[in-house]
């Protein structure tokens, strides 16, 4: 019984840190795709306000937003 313990005490540290970093690029990742989503849309507003042609990725990006 004592050997089932001892493993659990051994990665549960690991475990823990792997559930943190996990969270941490989980929310960079999601930081970054909302960043390109907002740049693109304000890009995209910009170029309508100057009069150039808005280019097509940055349409579907502001439509999704």
């Amino acid at each position: 019984m004592d050997d089932i313990w001892n493993a659990i005490y051994s990665i549960t540290p690991t475990l823990v840190v792997g559930v943190i970093f996990w969270f941490i690029l989980r929310a960079i990742i999601g930081a970054d795709r909302h960043e390109r989503k907002a740049r693109a849309r304000i890009e995209a507003q910009e170029r309508a306000k100057a009069g150039l042609p808005v280019a097509a990725d940055t349409t579907v990006a502001a439509k999704k937003a």
